[in-house]
């Protein structure tokens, strides 16, 4: 009696089928990227002055506010969640800023006179980070969603701004005092040839990707967006996951508003209006899954630079700003298409 011998994995074709696989994974993931090379090179062929240093430089300076912010906006749709008033404190925090670094500070009709520089910043800073904690009490407190409850806030906030403002512009030079110098250096001057608002979004992308990351935090932050009833049986506590994630969002965007500040050398109430649509935009062109979980801030940041590098391209092409408008919310449409696309392959895979 002859047994039948057994037929045994094909380790060869298994192997080969792993490396295909993983090569395909790290090509959908660097989908991005490849995007905004291939754009660059085009531009690059299309206008002969796409490519020179002060455009480049333009480029940076223009996409740093974007940038900074959809890195907060990162973190809230990896919970699953979108902030739309990131814009609107942005404006908060800038007007704020502005108002105390050129005008006397008057509280119930004391005048105490000046506001140090770093003093008034930091007073900035933590308005935004109220701003964003009071985004996460309201959605995790009385579960409203997150769209709801920050579209409410937007207004909120651009109303504060406006009070604080009187609906006036915030010039540069007011009641003798002026904006800072070192302030307009960061919004708009270079260190060593690169401008200083890309380096400082580089800063918050390279801080953002460290807690997401490295830190508990971060964990919590991927656990909520990818199984919340999974995240809650694990002692993660979701309420305190949502307000520290929009705390930050809201930091982020003060800082945004305060360099913008010093880009414009003034602020007003109405600054950065449709900004919060741009970065969700740059989040999801970066390959952040909307519905969280998945993810990350560099991802964002290339985001952020081919929405400015589009629009500056169509500009150097002489593009009407009606097509430019047309051109990119196409070019939004079709990333998210290619991008659902991608995760069902990666899914079948």
């Amino acid at each position: 009696m002859h047994m039948r011998a057994e037929k045994k994995p094909d380790t060869k074709a298994g192997a080969a089928g792993g490396r295909k696989t993983k090569l395909k994974a790290i090509v959908f993931q660097a989908g991005p990227l490849i995007a905004l090379v291939l754009l660059m090179a085009y531009l690059a062929f299309a206008t002969s002055n796409f490519l020179t240093f002060d455009n480049l430089s333009n480029v940076a300076r223009q996409s740093a506010f974007v940038a900074i912010i959809a890195v907060g906006q990162t973190f809230v749709i990896l919970t699953g969640g979108i902030d739309l008033s990131v814009a609107a404190i942005a404006a908060l925090a800038a007007s704020i800023t502005a108002v105390l670094l050129t005008q006397p500070l008057v509280l119930f009709g004391v005048d105490f006179g000046f506001v140090p520089p770093p003093v008034a910043v930091l007073i900035g800073l933590f308005i935004g980070v109220a701003a964003g904690a009071i985004n996460g009490w309201l959605i995790s407190k009385f579960k409203i969603p997150d769209f709801i409850a920050t579209l409410g806030t937007m207004t909120a906030f651009r109303g504060a701004a406006l009070l604080v403002t009187d609906g006036l512009p915030v010039p540069s030079f007011n009641a003798g005092r002026q904006l800072p110098e070192t302030l307009i250096w960061v919004g708009g001057g270079q260190l060593f040839g690169v401008p200083v608002s890309a380096l400082i979004a580089l800063l918050c992308a390279a801080a953002g990707w460290y807690v997401l990351r490295y830190t508990a935090l971060g964990r919590a932050i991927y656990a909520v967006g990818g199984n919340r009833a999974a995240a809650h049986s694990s002692g993660i506590s979701i309420s305190r996951t949502k307000i520290m994630t929009y705390a930050i969002s809201g930091l982020l965007a003060a800082i945004a508003g305060i360099i913008l500040v010093g880009r414009l050398n003034s602020a007003n109430a109405l600054m950065a209006e449709g900004e919060e649509l741009r970065s969700i935009a740059s989040v999801v062109i970066g390959g952040t899954n909307l519905f969280g979980g998945e993810g990350g801030v560099w991802g964002s940041i290339i985001g952020a630079a081919i929405i400015g590098v589009l629009g500056n391209g169509l500009n150097l092409l002489d593009v009407s700003p009606f097509w430019q408008r047309i051109a990119q919310g196409i070019v939004i449409v079709v990333v998210v298409i290619f991008d659902q696309w991608r995760r069902r392959s990666m899914t079948r895979v």
